[in-house]
């Protein structure tokens, strides 16, 4: 599947990097891939043109998310290596091993990621988490969950939109109460608010996230 709908972020995005947010990057416990991306910048620009048609949208979305996606799997226990090149010298480089990540959607937003995701790691182990806000409490409550055995893997929650971060934070509940650790969870998104990621870094101190923007709308 594709994204299907646009993030609905106001032109131009407008960044918020608090004192505490420079702290995440510089710990490494936040990666923000358009800092350091021109392709980036373009497509974002395309995503939230109103006049972009749908199928265009689509198509730029794909693209930015894969994009998301290669930058978020460097950063998945990278493995460093020699291989021999054709011509024969010897090439100092980086392995990932793709078996050991489970790939989970929070779904139904998170399936276009986890499209993009299994096309450059189709080794990796597929989970699906649903969590909707109760009408009443307005709270985030588990609808279903279905995950392989997750305490030796490394754990990739897909969402492409962290907000408030109490799904989010709902569904890394969901993982760690299935065997994960903190440790081995990363979480890649497409936009994230810095109050949705400061929620989840004061919940788990540990947790890494891997997104394409950090706006303030």
């Amino acid at each position: 599947t594709v994204l299907q709908y646009r993030w609905s972020l106001p032109l131009p995005p407008v960044l918020l990097i608090s004192f505490s947010m420079q702290n995440f990057i510089a710990q490494g416990r936040v990666v923000n891939v358009s800092s350091n991306s021109r392709a980036l910048k373009h497509l974002f620009t395309k995503i939230r043109d109103a006049k972009t048609p749908r199928v265009e949208f689509c198509t730029y979305a794909n693209r930015l998310m894969t994009i998301i996606s290669e930058e978020g799997l460097s950063y998945v226990n990278p493995q460093q290596v020699q291989v021999v090149t054709p011509t024969g010298s010897v090439f100092e480089g980086e392995a990932i091993d793709t078996e050991s990540i489970v790939a989970v959607s929070i779904i139904r937003a998170g399936d276009s990621l986890l499209d993009c995701f299994t096309k450059i790691a189709p080794a990796a182990q597929i989970g699906k988490i649903l969590i909707q806000r109760d009408e009443e409490t307005r709270l985030p409550v588990l609808f279903y969950s279905k995950l392989p055995p997750l305490a030796s893997k490394t754990v990739v929650l897909l969402d492409p939109m962290l907000a408030t971060g109490g799904s989010a934070k709902a569904a890394i509940q969901v993982a760690l109460d299935n065997g994960a650790k903190e440790e081995n969870i990363i979480m890649f998104c497409v936009v994230c608010s810095p109050e949705g990621i400061s929620c989840l870094m004061d919940a788990f101190p540990a947790l890494r996230i891997v997104t394409g923007e950090i706006d303030a709308g």
